[in-house]
């Protein structure tokens, strides 16, 4: 991607649930250098908006094109590893019985389970290491469900 390419190009996105629209049509350009808030009532399509960007939710229509690549068109595994989310709203994506340790080794590949990849001893290294920086280290063989909204941060 050359860097005067958009960063994020959404044309005609729209999602739908059974027949309520969450999002309605928008197109959407955000180039390198901006910097951008979501803000809405509740319902407005916020998160719906936001899975999108992260690649975790295809929409009912149109077209995304995330760091130059058009979903639908690309591996989205390979493309999420350049993506960075840290949202509440991804804790609903997780199993509630997987450990805080395997939450850290899924950012390697942003997955959402630990089988999806092969991890090293260095990724164990890193992730370990992860948890320590931020005195969780303590909470690695904890289910996920069983800590608090803080330390699931």
């Amino acid at each position: 991607m050359e860097s005067h390419s958009p960063t994020v190009e959404l044309t005609n996105v729209s999602v739908k649930y059974e027949d309520k629209v969450v999002l309605a049509p928008l197109d959407l350009v955000i180039n390198p250098t901006e910097r951008w808030v979501v803000l809405g009532p509740n319902g407005s399509g916020k998160t719906s908006l936001i899975k999108i960007l992260s690649l975790y939710r295809y929409p009912t229509s149109g077209t995304v094109r995330v760091l130059g690549e058009t979903w639908g068109a690309t591996d989205i595994r390979e493309l999420r590893r350049r993506i960075g989310l840290a949202s509440s709203s991804l804790r609903d994506q997780f199993r509630a019985d997987i450990s805080a340790f395997d939450i850290v080794m899924t950012a390697r590949f942003a997955a959402l389970e630990t089988w999806w990849h092969d991890y090293t001893e260095a990724d164990r290294s890193a992730a370990l290491g992860c948890l320590r920086r931020v005195g969780a280290d303590l909470l690695r063989d904890r289910k996920f469900h069983t800590l608090s909204s803080g330390e699931q941060q």
